[in-house]
């Protein structure tokens, strides 16, 4: 073959999420954009903070283009990393230096990092936890390393401690957590944080290696009324993957960080790495501008409240209706027990009422759909009856 079959194969199929976000397009076009219920894509909803338009405007008037066009170093601009490390040490009370971050295209981007530092050989294993993001499996295997999946917990979707310990061996090379958690919105509690902790400090010290957790925390922001643990509070060798994505509602612009912190065993070895995974991916030197916007912008978000009340209105009016729903402690994902076991037959039952929601097989969790809630409030109260029509059918009943 002229290419390699395995990328020729990621790249002539969309993902399951931008297939169905590409119909619902196609399907605006015949029945009237009003008529589609779109659930599908997590593409945030709010607008980015003003800050955000209003130091772009700024910087564009007062910055000469070379300065503020130009490449800044490999590993990021050491301003915007100084003043990433003074925000997370004010809210965590950290120690963080700019040292210790290695700014990206996204959390993508970071999460590719790190798999790519980490992999020593192709035995080596990354554990991903379901329910999962689809891309996880991708990106690990893409650098030659094994994804290796813990099954979900379909209760409280926190962690299947017996299952993950099982999976724990030799060639583990990292575990993957997420949470705020896509597409569960669950968050994980302090106590399974600590406990993980524990299980990972335990599993280094009986097979004399270092385990990696590495934390992508896109959503930690989008949290409701439950705090969010920093995972390198509970545990030394901790990698964090961020994104500004969802915090500042700007998916399009692709700009995050990776985080090694000092308490990581051989730290600057770690960090070098990564910096060395970047430039083997092409991963370097992020977008200046948006780099330079972060300076100002940092701890700002968009109207969180507005993902709050679209989540207590897609989750009342389904369990109203009678679907099972876990309710979502965080993110914008609303996670729903099919009303049958092939969620991906249920997803299409859907699509004949108009509503695309993502069968969660590729999640990990099998039975289950995502709603993703990020959408105009007006949307979900239309979409509510095609939900009652579609729980009907597979009831027996018809209205009235």
């Amino acid at each position: 073959m002229v290419v390699s079959e395995k990328m020729y194969e990621l790249g002539s199929k969309r993902s399951a999420i931008r297939e169905l976000f590409e119909y619902g397009k196609q399907r605006a076009a015949v029945v009237g954009v009003e008529n589609v219920y779109d659930f599908s894509i997590g593409n945030p909803s709010i607008p980015a903070p003003d800050c955000v338009n209003e130091t772009i405007r700024d910087l564009t008037e007062h910055l000469d283009s070379l300065s503020l066009h130009g490449y800044t170093s490999a590993q990021g601009d050491v301003g915007t990393r100084e003043a990433i490390a003074e925000y997370l040490n004010k809210e965590h009370g950290t120690s963080f230096r700019a040292d210790n971050f290695y700014i990206t295209m996204g959390a993508a981007a970071s999460l590719s990092i790190c798999f790519k530092a980490l992999t020593c050989s192709n035995e080596d294993e990354f554990i991903i936890i379901a329910p999962f993001f689809p891309e996880y499996k991708v990106f690990i295997e893409a650098v030659g390393a094994i994804p290796v999946i813990v099954p979900a917990d379909t209760k409280e979707f926190q962690i299947r401690f017996d299952e993950l310990e099982k999976r724990i061996n030799p060639h583990t090379k990292g575990v993957v957590i997420n949470s705020p958690n896509n597409p569960s919105g669950a968050i994980y509690s302090e106590e399974t944080i600590q406990k993980l902790a524990e299980l990972l400090n335990r599993k280094q010290e009986e097979y004399h290696t270092q385990i990696f957790l590495i934390a992508d925390e896109p959503y930690r922001e989008i949290a409701y009324d439950t705090k969010v643990p920093f995972v390198t509070q509970y545990y030394a060798n901790t990698l964090v993957c961020y994104s500004y994505s969802k915090s500042l509602s700007l998916p399009g612009e692709r700009i995050g960080w990776v985080l090694v912190p000092d308490e990581v065993c051989d730290s600057r070895m770690v960090y070098a790495a990564c910096a060395g995974a970047g430039r083997a991916l092409g991963y370097v030197c992020a977008p200046s501008l948006m780099q330079k916007m972060l300076v100002k912008c940092i701890g700002q978000t968009g109207d969180i409240d507005a993902y709050r009340a679209n989540r207590d209105l897609i989750y009342e009016g389904l369990t109203k209706i009678g679907y099972h729903c876990h309710k979502p402690q965080g993110a914008f994902y609303l996670f729903v027990q099919a009303l049958e076991e092939d969620a991906d037959a249920f997803c299409e039952k859907a699509k004949e009422e108009d509503l695309l929601v993502v069968s969660a097989n590729g999640f990990g969790c099998p039975g289950w759909v995502r709603i993703s809630y990020c959408v105009d409030g007006e949307m979900i109260k239309r979409s509510l009856p095609a939900f009652e029509r579609l729980y009907r059918r597979y009831n027996g009943t018809t209205e009235g």
